[in-house]
């Protein structure tokens, strides 16, 4: 057939064609297709891949392919990397889409990043994390030997563990390490603070007393109290030291001469935490910058202004049942803008800024669960039996790890949380150290540890 009537057979052909329904049209190139012989076959099979098999991300503009992206779960997201390396390129590239997967887990983002494959790498990573804490697989543990009498205080500082024991004792442990750094005689320890150069004490024998750690000299006592000190808090800055007792009161000390310089009261049972503390947030009664003094007893959590004015009155009294039918567990976070305790009721955190309750977390038989450490994405809990981690934005426990039998207190620091930061959000990095330690009835310290990535 020439080409010049082949084009208007075609014409006319085309015309027929499309008049013809959706049914009719199938039917033709069937029959079409079995009168094709292999020439026409791969010929037909080469353009439908062209016409139907079309890559869109390699099509699409890089922001709309982004934006389509982002309507995938992350999983399905890995699955598609799998693809091509084309599609594999596009995707890791995505750094919105694997930001939001990081920041669901309670990843850290940093903004500053500019490598725009980073973020899948750190979702790859922290998916892992995450699988391991799902899984109990997170934390290794270790043990503290040294101590010959129970110890009772603990406390935990960059990478350092002071513990102090009815052995007369003290110790500085490199927690990565197991190593003793130092011991030194002291008193009976009921609560230790510590940085580079001093020991801070407060002992059952009712007295505070301050040691050199490379000599092991005693260079300050502060004696008044006239029952146990649980706990002790102290600021270079400021040169103040306080102390809470169970003679009801808290004491505020100059720390370079031992001198007390006020005794405040209005609790009514034993004062088993002060915090020294920063404040963030601004009020009626305070402003960022302000130093605060927190003391807390089995009922009741009072604010104290702390700077300059040394003869401070109590700014509020803040408690969880006017009654008194619902006591306080002595463990006490406040970070400058929150404060959170925990009861037999669930944990309780108060605005600062307003001294109002945000909230209340109840998990399951929360009755024996004691706060640990408390973040802006995570908890820390424990109580007879297991270690919790609690996701706060689902107030849903995520993780356990098993503990041993350890000493039983009712007052007092004689177990306590390890590294903090990663409360804040995991970020690949604070998931090291130490997480939780514990002292034994054998005298040792029970150490619980993140295991390192695999």
């Amino acid at each position: 057939m020439e080409k010049k009537d082949f084009e208007a057979w075609l014409d006319n052909i085309s015309i027929t064609f499309l008049s013809l329904t959706d049914l009719q049209k199938n039917e033709t190139l069937d029959h079409l297709i079995s009168l094709s012989g292999a020439v026409q076959l791969r010929h037909l099979s080469n353009n439908l891949e062209i016409l139907l098999k079309r890559d869109f991300l390699k099509l699409l503009p890089l922001e709309l392919s982004f934006y389509l992206l982002k309507w995938l779960d992350p999983q399905t997201l890995l699955t598609c990397c799998l693809v091509s390396k084309q599609w594999n390129k596009v995707i890791s590239a995505c750094t919105e889409v694997w930001q939001t997967a990081c920041k669901n887990l309670g990843w850290q983002i940093d903004d500053s990043v500019q490598d725009p494959l980073h973020w899948k790498k750190v979702y790859l990573k922290a998916i892992l994390r995450m699988k391991q804490l799902k899984d109990h697989e997170a934390f290794e543990t270790s043990s503290l030997i040294g101590h010959s009498a129970r110890v009772y205080a603990l406390y935990y500082k960059d990478g350092l563990l002071c513990t102090g024991s009815d052995d007369l004792s003290a110790k500085l442990w490199d927690v990565s390490t197991g190593q003793c750094i130092y011991g030194i005689q002291t008193h009976t320890c009921a609560a230790v603070k510590f940085d580079e150069q001093k020991l801070v004490t407060g002992s059952f024998d009712n007295t505070v007393a301050c040691w050199e750690w490379s000599s092991g000299a005693k260079t300050q006592h502060f004696r008044g109290h006239t029952g146990a000190v649980f706990s002790v808090d102290y600021n270079d800055e400021l040169d103040i030291l306080v102390s809470g007792s169970a003679d009801f009161t808290v004491k505020v000390w100059a720390l370079s001469t031992g001198t007390c310089l006020n005794t405040l009261t209005g609790h009514t049972e034993w004062v088993t935490k002060v915090v020294l503390q920063k404040c963030k947030v601004k009020s009626l009664m305070h402003s960022p910058g302000d130093y605060i003094l927190l003391s807390a007893d089995k009922y009741e959590i009072k604010i104290w202004p702390i700077g300059r004015e040394i003869n401070c009155k109590c700014l509020k009294t803040l408690s969880v049942s006017e009654d008194r039918s619902i006591s306080l567990q002595p463990r006490l976070h406040f970070d400058g803008k929150y404060i959170v305790c925990s009861s037999a009721l669930g944990l309780y955190q108060w605005d600062f800024a307003s001294y109002d309750i945000l909230r209340v977390i109840k998990p399951p038989d929360f009755s024996n669960v004691s706060l640990l450490g408390f973040g802006e994405i995570f908890a820390l809990l424990f109580d007879n039996r297991y270690l919790y981690i609690m996701d706060l934005r689902t107030e849903k426990l995520i993780s356990r790890w098993p503990l041993p039998e350890y000493r039983k207190s009712k007052r007092g620091s004689s177990f306590l949380a390890g590294e903090m930061s990663w409360l804040n959000g995991l970020n690949g990095h604070n998931d090291m150290g130490l997480v939780f330690a514990t002292s034994m009835p054998d005298h040792s310290i029970h150490l619980v540890l993140w295991k390192e990535h695999g």
